[in-house]
């Protein structure tokens, strides 16, 4: 799966610039995505000021002239060499700005990969049953919170079907041993939940159920 965020129904964010990272412009980022070859996008990325949906309409294009993943206290994150960015006080007035590109442009996914930002808002099912929305997703990282640990599931976070907003999320493992289908266009995803996994589903789903349970 990609870890990718949703930035806007139309961008997605790659990489977010932290700071300099050599005397040349080059720049230390935290990297955003499964695919750091992205970031050679032939069209090149928009450089978008921090916290912003997407480009405003007068945006250009940056140009990434290389990058590569350091070792060491940095492992996890990437350096970045922007077109233009050639010295340490360029870098500074970058840091904190983010590197996006169009959806249009993503790099296309092998079979049962999907982005996260296609995942967000779908409605998931446990076989027939309604569980709830999914409004976000989840990764576990190493201690330093900078690498995502690859054997670890990702986790969907789902606001449970007839939850209040004081209700806590829950959390569940996005698995292909569970998962039966996804459906991107329809916003659906269908998995096969072990039992007891979410007490709480046949409750929310059954208001007649839970009424007598309440009373007995």
């Amino acid at each position: 799966m990609s870890t990718q965020s949703p930035a806007s129904p139309e961008f997605i964010t790659l990489a977010r610039l932290l700071r300099p990272q050599g005397r040349r412009g080059e720049l230390l980022a935290d990297l955003l995505t499964d695919f750091p070859e992205q970031l050679s996008n032939p069209a090149g990325l928009f450089l978008v000021a921090a916290n912003a949906a997407a480009p405003p309409p007068a945006a250009t294009r940056t140009v990434i002239e290389d990058h590569w993943m350091p070792t060491g206290k940095n492992a996890g994150r990437v350096v970045i060499k922007l077109a233009g960015c050639d010295s340490i006080n360029d870098a500074e007035r970058l840091a904190n700005m983010q590197l996006m590109v169009p959806i249009a442009e993503r790099r296309a996914l092998d079979p049962d990969t999907f982005y996260v930002s296609d995942l967000i808002g779908s409605t998931l099912f446990d076989g027939e049953t309604l569980v709830g929305e999914v409004i976000d997703v989840e990764f576990a990282m190493s201690p330093d919170g900078r690498t995502r640990l690859a054997e670890a599931a990702p986790l969907l976070v789902v606001q449970l079907a007839g939850a209040t907003d004081d209700d806590d999320p829950e959390l569940v493992p996005f698995v292909n041993a569970q998962l039966i289908s996804v459906d991107i266009a329809a916003h659906r995803i269908v998995m096969q939940l072990p039992a007891g996994l979410i007490g709480n589903i046949t409750e929310l789903d059954a208001p007649g159920e839970e009424e007598e349970s309440e009373t007995a």
